[in-house]
């Protein structure tokens, strides 16, 4: 992933990834050859923004969004399941301030991929403009009149000190601390990387919604330094991409598909923005009439203000294509209550899925700490209701990976 959707822009801005890397029930379109499209990773396609609706309520931490995009006449395909690469411009704000920390005017010519374009233009759609790179923190530690901790942090030895000392600060903060420091336009770029597009995991399957492709997202907005932060990608879905292109480009995840056999019963575990590979997985079983059982759990801060796709859920639970949903909600008591919580309470239960039904396991999300801890509760459960040694309970959870039982997507 989110990526969500996946590395997806998370903090909550999905995944930067190179560029070589009332439902009704409809037919899914055949996958076109590659040749009926004009589309490619380097030319995406022209998506619109149908939709872009707060999901979370007001009272929440988090601004969650739902997006929908229109991709009539795009001529391409996905499986629920993958991704789709977005590729977003630049706060134009941003662009504007660095035009002006740099003395320039912002009509000069510099170089990108094939050609040239003006500076203003090439800052908002081909270079990264909010995190350093090494090479842009040396030429600020050469060039500055006084700036001898940067100097001192660049030394290889102090990458942790260094990584400490950047977090919450971008390119805008070096060139409004050490206004001695000069670069022509034509410097700058070469000092920056290329703009790469981010990755969110689709909540949508085409079988449903054969024109478009929805995105759940978390818009990633923070202060620092005295500044406000934004996602790059996930702020420019929110504020920025109702009046223009939003270009799309499908990434395959094969590893990240429903099981070939629709009567296979599958558990999810996606906490947060990680639900929407699921929500797009329950609506292509609706719309197959797969017959295999469907146990989802959920977990966010609170169930009065998080409860993403909620309506959702109710409905798959009434239409019986949701067997059952557990939910952990972190902050509505006094101790956390995470989605590894819930799969230990219901233990017997899972093992009895897995092992004497043969369900496949799946988990979206957060890699750092959720995906670890998941991964502790199922091997936990395997060794306790399947009566295994330690090495056993490892053997067969790398087994259920093996035969491609246990599949994560997360970043």
């Amino acid at each position: 992933m989110a990526v969500a959707l996946k590395i997806k822009e998370n903090f909550c801005d999905t995944r930067r990834v190179p560029l070589q890397k009332n439902m009704s029930e409809v037919t899914a379109p055949s996958k076109p050859a590659a040749s009926t499209s004009p589309y490619t990773r380097s030319n995406p396609f022209p998506g619109k923004m149908v939709i872009n609706r707060r999901l979370s309520g007001p009272e929440s931490e988090k601004d969650t969004r739902h997006f929908e995009i229109d991709l009539t006449g795009w001529g391409l395909s996905f499986e629920v399941g993958d991704s789709l690469a977005v590729y977003p411009t630049n706060d134009p704000e941003l662009v504007d301030e660095i035009i002006r920390a740099l003395a320039a005017k912002g009509d000069e010519p510099v170089p990108v991929a094939k050609g040239q374009k003006t500076f203003r233009e090439a800052l908002l759609r081909n270079y990264s403009i909010t995190q350093t790179t090494p090479k842009f923190l040396k030429a600020i530690a050469k060039r500055a009149s006084a700036a001898p901790l940067l100097g001192d942090l660049l030394d290889p030895k102090r990458k942790q000190d260094l990584d400490t000392y950047l977090y919450g600060m971008g390119v805008v903060d070096f060139l409004s601390e050490h206004p001695s420091v000069k670069f022509t336009p034509e410097e700058f770029v070469g000092l920056l990387t290329k703009l790469q597009p981010r990755l969110y995991s689709v909540a949508s399957s085409l079988r449903m919604y054969p024109d478009a492709v929805h995105f759940i997202v978390d818009v990633v907005r923070y202060e620092s330094h005295g500044r406000l932060r934004q996602g790059v990608c996930s702020s420019f879905l929110a504020e920025r991409a109702n009046d223009v292109p939003v270009p799309v480009y499908p990434s395959v995840a094969k590893h990240f598909h429903l099981p070939d056999d629709p009567d296979t019963p599958i558990i999810m575990i996606g906490p947060g923005t990680g639900i929407a590979p699921f929500r797009a997985y329950l609506q292509e079983r609706k719309a197959v009439g797969a017959k295999g059982k469907n146990w989802l759990f959920f977990g966010s801060q609170r169930e009065k203000c998080d409860y993403a796709y909620k309506e959702d859920f109710d409905q798959f639970q009434r239409e019986g294509v949701l067997t059952r949903i557990d939910c952990a909600w972190s902050r509505d008591q006094a101790h956390k209550v995470y989605v590894q919580h819930r799969m230990l309470d219901n233990a017997a239960e899972i093992w009895k899925w897995i092992d004497a039904e043969g369900a496949h396991f799946y988990v979206c999300g957060d890699a750092r700490r959720m995906a670890k801890d998941v991964d502790a509760a199922l091997r936990k459960i395997v060794q306790e209701y399947g009566g295994k040694s330690v090495d056993d309970a490892n053997q067969y959870v790398e087994k259920l990976k093996s035969d491609k039982r246990y599949k994560r997507d997360v970043y």
